[in-house]
């Protein structure tokens, strides 16, 4: 019987843990087959505190787990599968590959994945020029052109925020107009070095080690005219008239990735969730299911930072540790 089980191994998920095993409580972490989170994909992190020169993503994760071990809990690197929350306030059973532990409490910090346009060129450079992270990444991009693939609020902010570092800012879209809030589209239409692409969609991300470029099919209406003259002849010569869809190549150092995020949330059955699939929190950590907390982006649609992560992770730490001495009392 575990005092606490913790789902989920990122910064909310370890930082849990640091503080649960320093309380003495004997925790577990269902890690998964791909323990880490999204920080595993990431390069260099200069806005974690207490790294002046920056760390490597897998390096922090690396440090944060060797951490929650030396102070005592076990770590399996297995997928949750299932769990009876049915039971509020009382013993739950957590499956993970293909054993069940019983446990009193537990935190489930299995964070968000970030939605990616799943097109060739992309995968392989993630981290290497593609990012969904503007205020982790912008500054690897100063005075560099980048794109930012998107059409809500998110995409707005991320445009603005790289607006400070690049040299210019290109925001692309699918559709003929945003979805974003009046006012965040009028923010980053006031931004001189941002501009836009509407009916537009990258097929294809360009370079070897790192991006040099990608391709665009859209009307050929909408292509900048800075780079109508990099259309080939042949692609010329298809061009009925303006609103032919045509594929063109664009030169771009930096891809960043704004169409949302999907909540690690379709396994917890009986554990609220809301319209955007994100865990519904009450009083901070606190699920709809006693004794079962939270922490982290697989609740937290606002913030999505490892920094922010980790205190989502020692808040539902705390809380379990008074909500088990309390039922001890």
């Amino acid at each position: 019987m575990y005092d606490v089980i913790i789902i989920g191994s990122g910064p909310a998920g370890l930082t849990a843990a640091i503080y649960t095993t320093r309380a003495n409580l004997k925790t577990l972490i269902i890690a998964g087959s791909k323990w880490g989170g999204q920080l595993m994909l990431t390069s260099i992190v200069e806005n974690f505190p207490g790294f002046p020169e920056g760390i490597y993503g897998p390096d922090l994760m690396i440090a944060m787990r060797k951490q929650a071990e030396r102070h005592g809990a076990e770590v399996i690197e297995e997928n949750f599968t299932n769990g009876d929350f049915s039971k509020s306030g009382g013993t739950f059973k957590v499956t993970a590959g293909n054993n069940t532990y019983e446990t009193k409490s537990v935190i489930i910090a299995t964070g968000a994945d970030t939605k990616w346009l799943g097109v060739p060129g992309e995968k392989e450079k993630i981290g290497r020029g593609v990012s969904s992270c503007a205020p982790c990444d912008a500054a690897f991009f100063r005075d560099k052109n980048v794109i930012v693939v998107g059409g809500g609020d998110s995409a707005m902010e991320e445009a603005i925020f790289l607006a400070r570092f690049a040299k210019s800012v290109t925001v692309i879209h699918r559709r003929e107009e945003f979805r974003a809030s009046k006012i965040m589209q009028e923010k980053a239409k006031q931004n001189p070095k941002i501009s836009f692409m509407f009916n537009s969609e990258i097929t294809e991300i360009l370079g070897e080690n790192r991006v040099t470029g990608v391709k665009i099919k859209s009307p050929f209406s909408v292509i900048p005219n800075s780079f109508r003259d990099l259309a080939s002849l042949e692609m010329l010569k298809q061009v009925q008239h303006d609103n032919k869809e045509v594929t063109w190549e664009m030169p771009i150092d930096g891809v960043f990735m704004a169409i949302g995020h999907t909540p690690n949330t379709g396994a917890f059955k009986g554990i609220d969730i809301d319209e955007q699939g994100y865990i519904v929190v009450h009083d901070h950590t606190k699920t709809n299911v006693e004794g079962v907390f939270v922490a982290g982006d697989v609740h937290d649609n606002k913030y999505q930072q490892a920094i922010t992560a980790a205190g989502f992770g020692c808040a539902a730490a705390l809380e379990v540790e008074r909500w088990l001495s309390s039922r001890e009392s």
